[in-house]
């Protein structure tokens, strides 16, 4: 029986699939892909990579002018997370008034990669994605 190159990408898929994802009964640990998203995958995590990622150095005030609506205590959350992961390092300088600088690290530089990569799959597909959408919503609205 032969196999289309179709049917063999799709069983590579769902190996893929597969090896990230943890079963029912497995520790939290286990799962990477649980685990990362949890931790960063809101939208300020992301804009805040996005963000730091466009200039090399940013203070806390340039960060939050560039992140429209987000607060400075949800600012400060997600910075402290991302630094405690590792994606983002914290320089102060001793002076008066202390100037403090975010910048990413190596393997912030990593993930910026990836959702740089998402970015571009979100421009390519934004109409279809709102296209389906305004076919959603007029698919569930009451008949009148």
């Amino acid at each position: 029986m032969a196999v289309t190159n179709v049917e063999n990408q799709q069983l590579r898929v769902q190996e893929k699939i597969a090896e990230i994802m943890c079963g029912k009964g497995e520790s939290e640990e286990c799962c990477p892909v649980k685990d990362i998203l949890a931790r960063f995958g809101d939208k300020w995590s992301i804009y805040t990579i996005l963000m730091l990622g466009k200039q090399e150095k940013l203070r806390f005030n340039e960060l939050k002018a560039q992140i429209t609506g987000v607060s400075q205590r949800m600012l400060t959350v997600t910075l402290r997370s991302l630094e405690e992961d590792g994606l983002v390092s914290r320089a102060v300088y001793p002076e008066i008034p202390p100037r403090v600088e975010y910048s990413l690290t190596p393997l912030g530089k990593s993930l910026l990669l990836q959702l740089l990569a998402l970015a571009d799959w979100a421009k390519l597909n934004i109409n279809q994605i709102l296209e389906a959408r305004e076919r959603y919503s007029k698919k569930t609205q009451p008949i009148s």
